[in-house]
């Protein structure tokens, strides 16, 4: 990987004043070679550049494997119901890139986004950016431009060499490490770990929000005397028929977390964060803040009759989350229909068995996007996993949808899960949104 800025060649010429959203996103899309180029001097090249000192406000930055932007919708909600001005900064979208940046819940404007692309635009001269980095850095302006005073920032992809990285974290949270994106970060849990443990500042508080954190992240933290609190070590999440207890004896403090659809490794983080950040909080406070979250297309209901839910779990660690839902609603009866679509790179077999128990009829489907898994590829590894169970086959999540509610009893319950596209699509069929 290059040391130095690489300039586009040829040069590309950028959307002018007040051109469309659109029409820079497909500008970005075009100016770099590759859609993913890990490394963080080409975007502190330009972030330098934009902002000559460190921005107001606080850093909040949420790398993990999975639950990250449970963790960063839960803390940002937090926050502003405790009163503070908040941004966040997810990846990626459902529908609209709109989504990616959010100034106290809300979605940022086309006109906004667009200045602000106009503004990195101005700033990168020949410094060739990619898709997410021109988009993190134009984030990054947006929420300086907004004022905001907590910065809720989710990793992209792994942590030490992310471009949301070049922000200097006043907390981080890391909520997993587990094995995904093996291509970039590797197939094995320490290395996977050193490089989310690249945002951790020295003697900045973090959180860790998993019970068995890698070796490698427990070596940074001691090199660089990072106050850590950890789940299982520091606090605790206790379940007595259904109600959890969140306990921190550091923080003197127990909370009693409402049972909202997310990964409850991830809400506790959240408000053990929120704690370090605002000592006085009152838990009145966070409760309410916890039942407004809504994070769509995590673990979301869609309809009712039957019941259709999407989740955009694409991972064995993700799938084993899903099933544990699934059981618990299973309960009540019916059968559990499953549409399932993903990328080319992801561990389906892994996938498939953690959902297996308790999936009474699947639907494949294939991905008519960047790196979608076709439905006869897919067809192919679901019967390597199962051994040949039966399975309906589709070239679309549209025809999947329609298929199995068709087929579903009242009492059953459908879930689409898979990946980003394959919940938008679904999101789109069953409600046109």
């Amino acid at each position: 990987m290059s040391k130095h800025p690489e300039p586009s060649s040829p040069r590309q010429a950028a959307p002018g004043a007040g051109a469309s959203l659109n029409r820079w996103l497909s500008y970005l899309e075009a100016i770099h070679p590759t859609e993913i180029d890990l490394g963080l001097d080409r975007v502190l090249t330009v972030h330098r550049r934009l902002f000559r000192r460190p921005p107001r406000g606080r850093i909040i930055t949420v790398a993990g494997t999975n639950g990250k932007g449970s963790a960063v919708a839960c803390v940002a909600q937090i926050l502003k119901q405790a009163g503070r001005h908040v941004g966040t900064y997810t990846s990626p979208h459902l529908h609209r890139y709109n989504e990616r940046v959010t100034i106290d819940g809300h979605p940022i404007s086309d006109g906004a986004m667009v200045e602000a692309f106009e503004r990195v635009e101005q700033a990168r001269g020949n410094v060739s950016l990619t898709y997410f980095e021109f988009g993190t850095l134009a984030a990054f302006v947006a929420m300086a431009q907004a004022g905001v005073e907590d910065w809720v920032l989710e990793v992209g992809l792994g942590g030490r060499l992310d471009a949301v990285n070049v922000m200097d974290a006043d907390l981080a949270m890391i909520t997993s490490v587990d094995i995904d994106h093996v291509a970039f970060l590797g197939d094995d849990r320490d290395v996977i770990g050193f490089e989310k443990a690249g945002i951790l500042r020295p003697g900045k508080p973090a959180v860790y929000a998993d019970l068995s954190p890698p070796k490698s992240v427990l070596q940074q933290v001691s090199a660089q005397n990072v106050p850590l609190l950890r789940l299982g070590a520091d606090y605790q999440l206790e379940d007595a028929d259904g109600v959890v207890t969140l306990r921190c004896s550091s923080l003197d403090r127990s909370l009693i977390l409402p049972d909202i659809p997310l990964p409850q490794q991830s809400v506790a983080a959240a408000v053990i964060a929120a704690w370090m950040l605002e000592p006085g909080l009152d838990g009145e406070v966070i409760q309410d803040a916890l039942t407004r979250v809504r994070l769509p297309g995590r673990f979301e209901k869609l309809a009712d009759s039957p019941d259709v839910y999407v989740d955009v779990g694409h991972n064995p660690h993700a799938a084993a989350w899903l099933a544990a839902r699934l059981a618990r609603l299973k309960q009540r009866g019916g059968k559990v229909r499953a549409i399932y679509a993903c990328l080319e790179d992801k561990d389906t077999v892994g996938v498939i068995h953690a959902l297996e128990p308790v999936v009474d009829r699947w639907y494949l489907s294939g991905l008519s996007c960047p790196r979608g898994v076709s439905a006869g590829e897919l067809r192919s590894r679901f019967e390597s996993a199962t051994g040949g169970a039966p399975a309906t086959v589709m070239d679309s999540v549209t025809k999947a949808v329609a298929v199995a509610r068709e087929q579903a009893a009242e009492q059953d319950l459908i879930i689409a899960f898979g990946s980003f596209f394959t919940v938008a699509e679904a999101r789109l069929a069953v409600r046109g949104q």
